[in-house]
């Protein structure tokens, strides 16, 4: 006789049985357990975050810090010899809590001067140095991987490192908040967008875009065509393609645009990165007729 809620020997075996093979059996691959994982959300015993943010750590282990560093042309720095009320308008404008300092030029970095440190010392003596108040900069090789850099900002109480090239030049930097990004999504903070904007631009062909910004709005900042007549948003389009409601991590490429899912839950997109490809000729090659 066989007890209720135990299937026949030999029969499909249930996703108890599935996952507590993965668990005591054999060694499986990562695709396996991402299945699992998925078929646990379907059943409701996880929800889509819990599980994009598992996907996510699984993901960190894969990447290094050059996959997600800001390269060193688009780093907000300030040279070590600024007096301190110069630099004001720099460090307002860019909301950053940390600026490498820089020598001669930004391959030179030679410390890291703290926003709150600026505060407290430029209402003492305006005309320091920048020089005189910085902090100890950590370097990390640009090929170490995220879950590596993350326990050591852990370990040392760093939030920011330099990251460095095979031949110890600068080839940017990355922060925690940018590794943690790559587990529980996009941080998004109230100098991310204005109220009203769907659109941040984060460097050089590298946006961030609310998914419900509209179809004919977006064609008219990218100068592009994608048609307003079967889509009203970004978002509508996206999903399209997809053909699915995909989740946190996923990337498509239409056109020269490659957008990435940064926030998203089982039934609706809301935040999407947006990478303009470049094309041989070395242009942006954004559509000029209708995808």
């Amino acid at each position: 006789m066989i007890r209720q809620g135990v299937e026949e020997v030999g029969g499909p075996r249930s996703w108890i049985d599935r996952i507590s093979h993965f668990l005591t059996g054999e060694p499986q691959d990562r695709s396996h357990l991402v299945e699992l994982l998925r078929e646990a959300r379907d059943r409701h015993l996880i929800d889509g975050e819990a599980l994009a943010m598992i996907e996510g750590v699984l993901q960190v282990s894969e990447m290094r810090v050059r996959d997600i560093m800001v390269p060193r042309v688009q780093m907000v720095v300030v040279p070590r010899d600024a007096n301190l009320d110069t630099i004001f308008p720099l460090v307002t404008e860019s909301a950053h809590s940390r600026f490498p300092v820089i020598g001669d030029d930004k391959s030179e970095v030679v410390g890291v001067l703290m926003a709150k440190d600026l505060l407290a010392r430029s209402r003492e003596n305006p005309g320091m140095q920048v020089e005189a108040m910085l902090r100890p900069v950590r370097f990390v090789p640009e090929s170490k991987r995220l879950n590596v850099l993350l326990r050591e900002f852990k370990e040392h109480r760093s939030h920011m490192a330099i990251v460095v090239d095979e031949y110890g030049n600068t080839a940017g930097l990355v922060t925690i908040e940018d590794v943690l990004e790559q587990i529980v999504g996009e941080i998004e903070d109230e100098h991310d967008f204005e109220e009203e904007e769907y659109i941040f631009q984060r460097g050089e062909n590298n946006y961030r875009i609310k998914a419900l910004m509209p179809l004919d709005e977006f064609n008219q900042y990218f100068e592009v065509e994608f048609s307003v007549e079967e889509f009203d948003t970004v978002a509508g389009l996206v999903v399209h393609y997809f053909g699915h409601v995909p989740s946190r991590g996923e990337k498509i490429s239409l056109g020269n645009f490659e957008f990435t899912v940064l926030r998203a839950d089982t039934r609706r997109v809301f935040l999407l990165g947006l990478l303009i490809l470049e094309c041989k000729d070395g242009g942006t090659g954004r559509l000029k007729e209708s995808t």
